[in-house]
């Protein structure tokens, strides 16, 4: 378990710093976006290689804060059930319906997405729109994305089973806050 959990924390790494980096390209995407309007309506002027870079820079922060959220405990699930139950159950249903939907899902999604991907690179795909991007690049993001989130299922499976056995505290609780200070 111990070397499992080695490996948990570089992927939580990984993943971590991957996620605190893509965020800056919401900013990018934003200021590409205005500038892009503000060239648009006061020169008359546009480019399509501007908005599918906007788009690839959305699609971008998408795919690999994916793994991030994941990380951090932000991904979307069904409060109004789990609120009611234990933390010993909500941690074993964690368990489960990572190794039964999450892994195969994301799995069968990379392993899906490397021939399109391939097959787009080889080529040398470009977009169809006039001054458009090429499309590789994009592909390529989609199967970073799902293999990061692949290897953050893995790793908060490590970790869920280690808090089951008692081997580490859970990482998604906040230590308890003492009179005076924080732990």
């Amino acid at each position: 378990m111990t070397i499992l959990l080695a490996v948990s924390r570089l992927i939580d790494a990984i993943n971590g710093a991957i996620g605190r980096w893509v965020s800056w390209l919401l900013l990018a995407a934003v200021l590409i976006s205005a500038g892009n309007a503000v060239i648009r309506k006061a020169f008359d002027i546009s480019s399509n290689a501007w908005l599918e870079l906007q788009w690839y820079l959305f699609g971008t922060v998408f795919m690999l804060a994916a793994a991030y959220a994941l990380l951090r405990n932000e991904h979307i699930r069904i409060d109004i059930l789990s609120s009611g139950w234990t933390k010993r159950t909500r941690d074993w249903i964690d368990l489960i319906l990572h190794i039964i939907f999450l892994v195969p899902f994301s799995t069968l999604m990379a392993y899906l997405a490397w021939p399109w991907f391939w097959l787009s690179f080889r080529s040398g795909e470009v977009s169809s729109s006039a001054g458009g991007l090429t499309i590789w690049p994009a592909k390529a993001v989609v199967l970073l994305g799902f293999l990061l989130l692949t290897a953050q299922a893995f790793s908060e499976i490590i970790k869920r089973a280690a808090v089951l056995m008692g081997r580490i505290e859970d990482p998604h609780v906040a230590p308890p806050v003492t009179e005076g200070k924080e732990a």
